[in-house]
């Protein structure tokens, strides 16, 4: 008997391959860019502006080669800490804006330029934001800590 033919592309939906909570990813994504000294690091809380994701992890390069070297920390960190590969990534090609999506959690890693020029945390201003102080890890943001409290009171 013939097999049915597959279609030729099959839909993708936005799903994560476990259940790892949205502010754990986001944790892990921020201690991966601070330990490749990427610099000005903002977690964005999405949850109630934006269906997009719940969080974003923006940080700043300051050259192609720390810009790769902060996405594959991400990447690779993210992936033993909780199994999560993204979802989609985009350019690494180019170097300049540099996107991780896990679905809950996106991870921009810009430079300078072109993070002053996008300007997401004017353009998401709604969205609760909250700089990581200067040596600080994921778990000196009270963001992510609220977030972490919520989820635990459920």
């Amino acid at each position: 008997m013939p097999s049915t033919p597959k279609p030729l592309s099959q839909p993708r939906t936005r799903k994560r391959a476990t259940s790892t909570p949205a502010h754990a990813l986001a944790a892990q994504a921020v201690d991966a860019v601070l330990d490749k000294k990427a610099v000005d690091v903002v977690v964005m809380d999405m949850r109630d502006v934006s269906g997009v994701a719940d969080f974003f992890v923006i940080c700043t390069g300051e050259s192609d080669r720390q810009i790769k070297a902060v996405a594959e920390a991400v990447r690779e960190q993210v992936r033993e800490a909780s199994g999560e590969l993204p979802w989609h990534t985009e350019g690494l090609d180019h170097l300049q804006w540099v996107l991780l999506d896990y679905v809950d959690v996106v991870v921009h890693v810009f430079e300078a330029e072109k993070r002053a020029f996008y300007d997401l945390e004017r353009l998401w201003g709604d969205a609760p934001s909250e700089p990581v102080p200067e040596g600080g890890r994921a778990a000196d943001i009270a963001l992510l800590r609220r977030a972490s409290a919520a989820e635990t009171a459920g």
